[in-house]
């Protein structure tokens, strides 16, 4: 990158009392961008919003050192995941959601720190915006497995980026939702200072980045197997209260999921409703083991008797020592469970407590804490003569877990979830949205089946057919086409990511030489360097 070479003029450092206003307004303004990231979010369907909050990013950014990048990433995550992830305080507490809150900015932190390494490059927003998905790779997998929760892409199901995730998933939908931003944030600095000559780059990229989605959508899937229809119908039962303590009614929970699926079977029998294929139920429908307790075992196979169809059934099973599982049981009447996926990535501080005696010293919650185990395995059942892919609750935010499904043969997703703990938040929404986006990534339906609701059918193309209302008893039933079809991204797997993460980390690597390269051309020490006005204060 050419420089213009200058002696080093010693400056009057600005009294104390400015840079601390200046900075003030700068976190201030992060912060505000993070709110704007965070409004774009369901259940609000204003998508455009994300792009905008980047682009005030990335203006803020652009010159910056590290420590200054590093401050204003840091509040960009505070604004953003405070809001996003309020359901948690009012599940545990506010000590453990600020925590956590934290300790993900400090993610966003590293993130501003290394977008502002890159932003005087040629083609700034570009690399910049690969180096978010590098440090959005590195925590949605870490540590503890990664809290992947908010990625740009999640946030996307109501916008014309979507079927961006058929190619690249989630990495590159979030990638596109960034560069647009960064990309408009640098056309309309070069046209404000009318630098017409350097005014075409920056909004040949924004240009691309705005017909990626529209383009995305003209690439068909590979065909598969023959297509055939079936049945399919979700049963939401709810639940006699909200929050952690509904489990102590556990019998009526079941109850009431066997109940709603018994007056389905009438309805069926009266013909008001299609005789269904196969019947899924949400997570935690039976917290009374079914395999240890015969009453549990014979409610549910009564359910399925009247329904003549085989149920997955969301079951808690005790494991005989002091763990206990998070399954999907296929149950057939008559014949008991015939198969079962396990829960396989279990969600830290709450169904299980990583380093529970430190915690202990900062929340009582953390005796609430399960004693949860992974399961092993693809993560699909066989039910019905349907090869189903099972992503259960938070198992959906995770890249792997669905492709793992996918690749071992699933026609359908099934997203059985119990978001009764959360309360009347809106972390039910945040996962429909991610549902959404997965039946795009891999041209798949899609059924979310929960105990208090949103439960939800969706298509291959993201929309959303037919959906519950909250904390009321509810069933879907829907005919639906199977596919075995392969997206792009299915092909592609887990390699979009990688290169994007590669391209970060070679951006930085490069812009870091540069940096030094030009330092030293001028005979000053990066230790002795000042920087700019806009670097002073930051």
């Amino acid at each position: 990158m050419a420089t213009t070479e200058r002696a080093p003029v010693a400056a009057s450092s600005p009294p104390p009392s400015r840079v601390w206003r200046v900075r003030l307004l700068t976190w201030l303004l992060a912060t505000a961008a993070g709110g704007l990231l965070y409004v774009s979010f369901p259940p609000r369907t204003l998508w455009w919003l994300a792009p905008i909050a980047f682009a005030v990013l990335g203006a803020a950014l652009r010159g910056r050192r590290l420590r200054s990048g590093f401050a204003l990433g840091f509040w960009f995550g505070v604004g953003f995941q405070l809001p996003l992830l309020v359901w948690i305080g009012s599940l545990v507490g506010s000590l453990p959601w600020i925590a956590l809150v934290v300790f993900e900015s400090l993610f966003l932190g590293l993130a501003g720190a290394l977008m502002a390494a890159v932003s005087r490059m040629r083609g700034a927003p570009v690399w910049a915006a690969a180096v978010w998905i590098a440090v959005e790779a590195l925590r949605s997998r870490v540590p503890f497995g990664g809290f992947p929760w908010g990625r740009p892409g999640f946030g996307q199901a109501d916008g014309p980026f979507l079927p961006v995730a058929s190619i690249g998933g989630v990495p590159l939908l979030s990638f596109v939702t960034v560069l647009a931003g960064l990309a408009l944030a640098e056309v309309v600095r070069r046209a404000l200072r009318r630098e017409w000559r350097a005014f075409a780059v920056p909004a040949a990229v924004l240009v691309v980045a705005a017909a990626a989605g529209p383009v995305a959508a003209l690439v068909p899937p590979t065909p598969g197997p023959a297509e055939r229809t079936v049945t399919v119908a979700a049963i939401q039962g709810n639940v006699p209260r909200l929050g952690l303590d509904f489990n102590a009614q556990r019998r009526a929970v079941l109850d009431n999921h066997a109940r709603v699926t018994e007056q389905l079977a009438a309805d069926v029998a009266a013909g008001r409703q299609p005789q269904p294929d196969l019947v899924i139920w949400p997570e935690n429908s039976s917290d009374i083991d079914p395999l240890r307790n015969a009453d549990a075992a014979a409610r549910i196979d009564e359910a399925a008797a009247a329904i003549r169809a085989p149920i997955q059934v969301g079951a808690v099973l005790s494991n005989g020592d002091r763990t206990t599982s998070n399954a999907a049981l296929v149950w057939e009447a008559g014949r008991g469970v015939v198969d079962r996926a396990d829960k396989r990535r279990i969600q830290p501080f709450g169904e299980y407590m990583p380093w529970r005696s430190f915690f202990r010293l900062f929340s009582s919650y953390v005796d609430r804490a399960g004693y949860f185990v992974p399961g092993q395995g693809p993560g699909v059942t066989q039910i019905a003569g349907v090869t189903a892919g099972v992503a259960i609750c938070w198992e959906v935010a995770f890249d792997d877990l669905v492709s793992d499904s996918v690749d071992a043969g699933a026609q359908i997703l099934t997203v059985p979830s119990n978001n009764a703990t959360f309360g009347t938040s809106e972390m039910t929404f945040q996962q429909l949205a991610m549902s959404r986006v997965r039946a795009v990534e891999h041209d798949r339906p899609v059924v979310v089946a929960t105990t208090s609701g949103v439960s939800a059918m969706i298509r291959p193309d993201g929309s959303v057919t037919q959906a519950t209302g909250q904390f009321v008893p509810g069933v879907l039933v829907e005919r639906v086409q199977l596919e075995g079809t392969t997206t792009l991204s299915g092909r592609l797997g887990a390699l979009p990511e990688w290169a994007l993460t590669v391209v970060g980390v070679l951006s930085v690597i490069i812009a870091s030489g540069a940096s030094q390269r030009s330092f030293r051309a001028l005979g000053v020490r990066s230790s002795d360097r000042t920087g700019r006005g806009e670097d002073e204060h930051g």
